[in-house]
């Protein structure tokens, strides 16, 4: 089976060597297309082999990436944007499955590096090059919808996902947020959908998360109970719309209802990976209540399930610190700096547990760890440890 690589770019040229790159000796074919960008992305892809076709971006990346299908000639399809990479990991399997006749849609795990809220998600990449696969919604474009239109008049077709890993996205991390304003540009598109289709679950979870997560919480609040009502739902999206009403409820200080949403998230039959920020901000909530044995059972759900999410490990320290058990908070520490050479909390803490055991030189090497990272990220936390170290007079 022949597999294409399809992509929309604008203005990608940094990006995009590492995205192609990932693909370079796995897909047949690289179709990229160009929204209008004024810097070199152009030039990169085609140093990649790519064919490069034009497009003037009109708002819509359904319409965009429905232009790029047009162009593709494998008899599958893999879609990553200029800000994804495919895992090595997933390549036999990837390679397997498009053999296998029975399937017309692979849904693929993602990791979304740097995001706080969500390491996980699940998205529609993989298919089969059928003459009736197509995009639709503005932002967040998925394949979904016509690919259930196509199962309905031919029930021969299966939906699968892959299990691993197979993209890592840095789209969501602070910085890419705010030099690409993707919240503008998000806000703007669903909010045209919407207008015409004021029910749709999908993009009530979707908007709603985004005017949470901006501030505007009375109104996400509204959306996502508009997308549970609708019944039009399946649990995945089922799943998003609870797990972002307890992050809603959590900031409007109504913890009740924060846990009472986190925990029909986390009852849902969904891929377990998709559940760890729902255990985990539910271990959050549930340490806030004084109960440390339920908020540690959440953590170690989180890191059973993967046990390379560094929060968890943190999260997992914090409640065992709490409980006054220093040695195994330290391991947890250790471990999530492990993961995460940049955690500065986990540092921070560290030094907290190691000084009460009364292991200065080790507390104040975890320290100068803190405060180097905190004066890139947070130089206030930065300013307030050194002074606080100072005064006890460490420093």
């Amino acid at each position: 089976m022949k597999l294409s690589l399809c992509t929309i770019a604008k203005n990608e040229e940094a990006a995009l060597p590492k995205c192609l790159g990932s693909v370079r000796n796995v897909v047949d074919e690289i179709i990229v297309l160009d929204t209008g960008s004024g810097d070199r992305t152009v030039e990169v892809a085609k140093q990649f082999g790519a064919k490069v076709y034009h497009y003037q971006w009109c708002n819509d990346f359904s319409a965009a990436r429905n232009e790029a299908l047009k162009y593709v000639t494998g008899d599958w399809i893999l879609v990553l944007d200029a800000d994804e990479t495919l895992t090595a990991e997933i390549v036999p399997q990837i390679k397997e499955v498009i053999e296998s006749p029975e399937y017309l849609l692979i849904n693929l795990v993602r990791h979304e590096v740097g995001a706080e809220q969500s390491p996980y998600s699940l998205v529609s990449r993989l298919f089969r090059n059928h003459p009736n696969i197509c995009f639709s919604r503005p932002y967040h474009a998925l394949v979904d919808d016509s690919v259930s239109s196509i199962i309905l008049r031919e029930p021969n077709w299966e939906v699968g996902y892959l299990q691993r890993v197979a993209i890592l996205h840095t789209g969501y991390q602070q910085s890419a947020i705010a030099e690409q304003n993707k919240y503008v540009k998000a806000q703007t598109a669903m909010e045209g959908f919407l207008a015409t289709h004021p029910s749709d679950p999908y993009v009530c979870s979707k908007l709603g998360a985004l005017y949470v997560q901006v501030g505007k919480v009375s109104e996400g609040i509204e959306l996502l109970q508009r997308g549970i009502a609708s019944k039009l739902t399946n649990d995945d999206i089922l799943y998003e719309l609870h797990y972002h009403l307890g992050i809603a409820y959590s900031k409007n200080q109504d913890p009740q209802q924060a846990v009472f949403h986190y925990q029909i998230a986390t009852k849902l039959h969904i891929h377990p990976l998709l559940k760890l920020g729902a255990y985990n901000n539910l271990g959050n909530l549930i340490k806030e209540k004084g109960d440390l044995r339920g908020a540690k059972t959440a953590y170690e759900i989180t890191l059973r399930i993967d046990p390379s999410f560094a929060i968890g490990h943190y999260n997992l320290g914090m409640t065992l610190k709490q409980e006054g058990l220093f040695a195994e908070a330290i391991a947890s520490y250790q471990q999530a700096i492990k993961l995460n050479p940049y955690y500065a909390e986990a540092y921070q803490n560290l030094g907290v547990v190691l000084l009460k055991l009364g292991q200065v030189p080790s507390s104040m090497t975890a320290f100068k760890n803190a405060i180097a990272l905190h004066e890139k990220q947070n130089p206030d936390e930065a300013l307030r440890l050194r002074s606080g170290l100072q005064e006890m007079g460490f420093l």
